[in-house]
C-alpha cells in the first residue's frame, strides 16, 4: 500500500511513530496507522528528521487543539527548511561561479601553452 518494507514499518513501530494493535504475532493497523505513516515518508520526502516528524505526528494525537499547534509547528519546521534550502542554493550558485572561474582559467592556460580545450 505504502510500497515500504515490513524492516521499514517495524523501524518506525521501534522509533514509536507507529503503535499497531498486536494479535499475537500479528499486526493491525488501524486507519491513524495509515495516517502516521503516511506523515513519517512525507515527512522524510521533505527532507525532516526523525524527530520532526515524531513531533508532527505526536501533535497529529494530540488534544483538540492539536490541529492548529500541529500546523503551526510544520509551518516553523517548513520555514526552517526553507531558509535552509535558499543558504544551500546561495552556495550552490556561488560554487558554480567560482568553478566556472577556474574551468575558465585552466582553458586559457591551455590555449597559452598552445593546446585547446
Amino acid at each position: 500500500m505504502f510500497e515500504v518494507t515490513p524492516r521499514t514499518i517495524r523501524f518506525y513501530e521501534q522509533e514509536g511513530l507507529l503503535a499497531p494493535r498486536r494479535e499475537g504475532q500479528k499486526r493491525i493497523y488501524h486507519e491513524k496507522d495509515r495516517v502516521r505513516l503516511k506523515l513519517t515518508l512525507r515527512g522524510k520526502r521533505l527532507g525532516f528528521s526523525l524527530a520532526e516528524i515524531r513531533e508532527v505526528v505526536m501533535m497529529y494525537d494530540a488534544m483538540p487543539d492539536g490541529n492548529a499547534r500541529q500546523l503551526w509547528r510544520l509551518l516553523e519546521i517548513l520555514a526552517d527548511k526553507r531558509a535552509n534550502l535558499e543558504r544551500q542554493l546561495e552556495d550552490i550558485r556561488l560554487m558554480r561561479m567560482e568553478l566556472d572561474d577556474v574551468d575558465h582559467r585552466a582553458r586559457e592556460v591551455l590555449r597559452n601553452l598552445g593546446h585547446e580545450a
